[in-house]
């Protein structure tokens, strides 16, 4: 996106921007230019995300990116000599034809610059993508899952001898850097989606805006709404959805936090699915005894995370 049409969006962003604790901007290494990050800091962007991936150069041809290993290394030099001091970047593991070797030296390198935030992501294979079509071809053959997670085991060991610590499923931050607006999603607090395929979230009502962008401009030029979909979910399935998503985050569930936020006692909404997950090794209790009382994954939970969620809901 040139210049222009960015330093309009920052402008119809102000009445939200100025009031923000945390101002993130996403971006891709062959993307961002000085240019570009010197806007975004006057502007008052104090977090920039980057969409790395790998430093890996056959990896990132296999995944499609336009960057190279170099490039990627660059986008981080060029953040932080602009000013940024909360940069964050996004690596993907399990890969077909990726190594253990391989993805530590990913790891390694990340670790080693001058960054405050990492997310790791395994490689999904999502309906209607090239790589979801080619594995079904055969001409692609996925990673067996146990490599997969021998790979995440790995990233949580290796990094934490970094000083990054996991604080969530795919989150590590360096002390003082967790991210702060992805708190929004996993306590199901309210938050505001703008554009094609956004989604909001407000009083246990989920909106999601229609995908078309043509389509989308011509409803909000005509003063309507551009909802695509919507629906209402009852306090007893808002409560249980905020157990799902609070689960992920490595502090856990607070039983009195819970009750607070959605006026159910954790124990009672989940009696059926918390003493199985426990019994399981997938969860365990937190504090007990305590104020603050809970429940928090385990090791084993942390591999087993959407098993654990989807029996919340």
């Amino acid at each position: 996106m040139d210049l222009g049409s960015l330093k309009k969006i920052f402008l119809s962003l102000k009445k939200f921007s100025n009031k923000a604790i945390e101002f993130t901007i996403e971006a891709n290494p062959e993307s961002l230019t000085d240019e570009k990050l010197s806007l975004f800091l006057d502007e008052g962007v104090n977090r920039i995300s980057i969409g790395i991936q790998s430093f890996d150069d056959s990896k990132l041809k296999r995944l499609g990116r336009l960057h190279d290993g170099r490039r990627a290394m660059e986008a981080v030099a060029k953040a932080k000599k602009t000013g940024f001091e909360n940069i964050g970047i996004d690596l993907i593991f399990g890969v077909w034809d990726e190594s253990i070797p391989s993805w530590k030296d990913d790891l390694k390198i990340a670790s080693d610059l001058p960054i405050t935030h990492i997310s790791c992501y395994s490689l999904t294979c999502e309906p209607g993508t090239l790589i979801k079509e080619c594995v079904k071809n055969g001409s692609i053959i996925p990673l067996a899952e146990e490599i997969s997670a021998d790979m995440y085991d790995m990233a949580i060991s290796y990094l934490a001898g970094k000083d990054f610590t996991q604080y969530e499923i795919s989150n590590f931050s360096r002390s003082g850097f967790h991210c702060k607006h992805n708190y929004t999603y996993w306590n199901n607090d309210p938050y505001t989606g703008l554009g094609p395929s956004a989604v909001s979230y407000a009083d246990g009502v989920r909106i999601e805006n229609i995908p078309d962008v043509s389509e989308y401009v011509k409803k909000i030029r005509s003063g309507i709404q551009p909802v695509g979909s919507s629906e209402k979910l009852s306090p007893e399935e808002r409560a249980k959805e905020t157990a799902a998503v609070r689960i992920r985050v490595m502090e856990g569930i607070g039983f009195n936090w819970f009750k607070k936020k959605t006026l159910f006692d954790l124990p009672d909404l989940e009696k059926k699915a918390l003493p199985r997950l426990i019994a399981d090794g997938l969860i365990e209790q937190s504090k007990p005894g305590s104020a603050a009382q809970g429940v928090r994954l385990t090791r084993k939970g942390i591999l087993f995370c959407d098993m654990v969620s989807a029996a919340f809901l």
